[in-house]
C-alpha cells in the first residue's frame, strides 16, 4: 500500500487552525501533515514566567484541535526538521512568514542547512514592507498616513478552517510538552483558540459599538483583550477586521490593530530599533542610573497611585491596560529620568502578550523618542490621568488595597488627606511638577535648534 504524501506545518506564532494560510497550503499538496512545535532554549531562557506558562497552555490547546497530533519537540530547529523530514518523509516545510529579526535569521538558517521552507500569509493583515508611499515606494515614518496605505492596500478574506486534519500519531519521543507553571500570586487569562474566539465575541457584542469611548477608562472592560491572543497567533487579524463598520467606534478599534501592524512595519524598516533609540540622538540625553526609584516603580510603590495600580496588576496579571501603559511610561521616563528600554525589559519580563515592535515601539512613543506622535516633551501627569481615566478610584481600589478606605476625592492625592498614608501607602519618590521641568531642560541640552515651546501644563 502506498504511504501517503505529507507536508509539515511549523507552527510557531499562529497557534490556531482557522484563518491560517500555511496549514491550508500544506494539506492543499500533500495527503497528511505533520504539525510541529519546535521549543528553542535560548528564547526560552529570555521568555517571562507568565508568557511561559501561557504558552504551555495554549499549546495544549492547539494539540487538541488537532487531534492530539502535534509534535512538540525541544531542540535546535535545523536538526528537528532534518529529523522529521526524513522520519515522514516529507515533501515541504510550510510557514508563516515571520518579520522580526530572531524568527527572520532563525528561518534564514534553516534554508542555509537546505531546508526548503514554503511561506504562506504571516501573522499581520498586511506585511511588514508592503505598504509604502505612492510618491517615492519608501516606508511611512508617520502612523496616519501609513493608516490611510494600509486600508487602501486591504488584506485578504480569512482563510477557511479546514474541517478535518489528518496527521500520523507522534511517539512519545515528540509529545515533549514543557511544563511550564503559572507563577505563584499570579493570574493569566485563558489561552487557546477558542477562548480568543470566545472573547472576541464576548467583546463584539458588548463593547465593540462603545470601544471609542470606553477603552480609555481603565476601571471597565472596556477594551477588546486581543493582545495575547494576537501575540500568539490564536487569532488572526484579519478575523477581528473582517466584520468592522464605519462607526467611529468600529473605525477606532481598526485603528488600534493598525498601529499593531504599524509598528511591525517600522521595526522591519529599522530593524534594531527594539533596543536602539528610533531618533538616534536621545541617546546623547543625560539620564539618570536605575537605582531605589527604578524598583520603586517596578514594585508599584511610587507613592503615585495611577502608576502603581497599573505596575501591580502588571506583575499579578501579566497585562496592562493600555491607557496606563502610557502613564507609567511616561513616569518612568520623564519623572523618573531612566531611559525606555528599562521599562521595554520589565514590561518584557512580564506581559503575557510581549510583542517585540508593539512592545519597543509602544515604548519609543510614549518616550518621544520614536515615529511622530508625541514628541519628548509631551509628560503625562499621573495624577491628572488618574482622575480622568479612573475617576471614582476603582481600579486603584482594585489593585492597592492600602488605599481602599479613600474616596473617589481623595484617592489620587493622598498625601493631601490625614487618613493616607495609615495603611502603609509609601510617600512620593518624586515631584511629578519638578520633575516634569527637569525632563524639559535635559531636553534642551540635545536641542540643535531653539527648543520647542512646552504646553503650559501636562496632558
Amino acid at each position: 500500500m502506498k504511504s501517503p504524501s505529507r507536508n509539515i506545518v511549523w507552527f510557531r506564532r499562529d497557534l490556531r487552525i482557522g484563518d491560517h494560510p500555511a496549514l491550508c497550503a500544506a494539506m492543499e499538496s500533500a495527503d497528511e501533515i505533520v504539525p510541529v512545535f519546535i521549543l528553542n532554549t535560548k528564547q526560552i531562557a529570555n521568555a517571562g514566567e507568565k508568557l511561559l506558562a501561557y504558552m504551555g497552555q495554549s499549546l495544549r490547546a492547539l494539540d487538541k484541535s488537532l487531534g492530539n497530533r502535534l509534535h512538540v519537540v525541544d531542540g535546535d530547529a535545523v536538526e528537528v526538521l532534518q529529523e522529521l523530514i526524513a522520519l515522514y518523509d516529507a515533501k515541504e516545510v510550510h510557514i508563516s512568514a515571520e518579520y522580526e529579526r530572531f524568527g527572520a535569521q532563525r528561518d534564514a538558517r534553516v534554508e542555509a542547512a537546505g531546508i526548503k521552507l514554503v511561506r504562506t500569509g504571516s501573522p499581520y493583515a498586511v506585511a511588514p514592507g508592503r505598504v509604502l508611499k505612492p510618491s517615492d515606494a519608501t516606508p511611512y515614518k508617520v502612523y496616519t498616513p501609513f493608516y490611510k496605505g494600509w486600508c487602501a492596500h486591504g488584506w485578504r478574506a480569512p482563510a477557511k478552517t479546514p474541517k478535518e486534519i489528518k496527521a500520523p500519531q507522534p511517539s512519545e519521543k515528540y509529545r515533549a510538552f514543557p511544563d511550564f507553571p503559572t507563577p505563584a500570586g499570579t493570574t493569566i487569562a485563558e489561552a487557546g483558540e477558542a477562548a480568543a474566539l470566545k472573547r472576541f465575541k464576548e467583546f463584539t457584542n458588548k463593547g465593540l459599538d462603545s470601544y471609542d469611548e470606553n477603552r480609555n477608562f481603565a476601571a471597565i472592560d472596556g477594551t477588546s483583550k486581543m493582545s495575547t491572543y494576537l501575540k500568539f497567533g490564536e487569532i488572526h487579524p484579519r478575523t477581528l477586521l473582517q466584520g468592522l463598520g464605519e462607526s467611529k467606534a468600529h473605525d477606532t478599534f481598526r485603528k488600534e490593530i493598525a498601529w499593531r501592524e504599524f509598528y511591525a512595519d517600522v521595526l522591519f524598516n529599522n530593524p534594531n530599533t527594539d533596543t536602539e533609540y528610533y531618533a538616534p540622538r536621545f541617546a546623547d540625553m543625560r539620564y539618570d542610573k536605575p537605582g531605589a526609584q527604578f524598583i520603586a516603580w517596578c514594585e508599584g510603590k511610587t507613592g503615585y497611585p495611577f502608576v502603581d495600580a497599573a505596575m501591580r496588576q502588571l506583575v499579578v496579571e501579566g497585562w496592562m491596560h493600555n491607557r496606563t501603559r502610557m502613564v507609567v511610561a511616561s513616569f518612568l521616563v520623564k519623572d523618573l529620568h531612566l531611559e525606555w528600554q528599562l521599562g521595554e525589559r520589565f514590561f518584557a519580563k512580564h506581559l503575557v502578550d510581549y510583542d517585540v515592535a508593539s512592545n519597543a515601539h509602544g515604548w519609543q512613543w510614549t518616550a518621544g523618542t520614536g515615529t511622530d506622535a508625541s514628541p519628548y516633551y509631551r509628560v503625562f501627569n499621573p495624577i491628572e490621568q488618574g482622575r480622568r481615566f479612573d475617576e471614582n478610584g476603582d481600579y486603584i481600589r482594585k489593585y492597592i488595597p492600602e488605599l481602599a478606605h479613600l474616596s473617589a476625592a481623595e484617592i489620587h492625592e493622598p498625601w493631601l488627606f490625614l487618613d493616607g498614608y495609615s495603611h502603609g501607602y509609601p510617600e512620593r519618590i518624586v515631584d511629578h511638577a519638578v520633575e516634569r521641568i527637569e525632563s524639559l531642560e535635559r531636553l534642551k541640552e540635545i536641542k540643535a535648534e531653539k527648543p520647542e515651546q512646552p504646553p503650559r501644563r501636562s496632558s
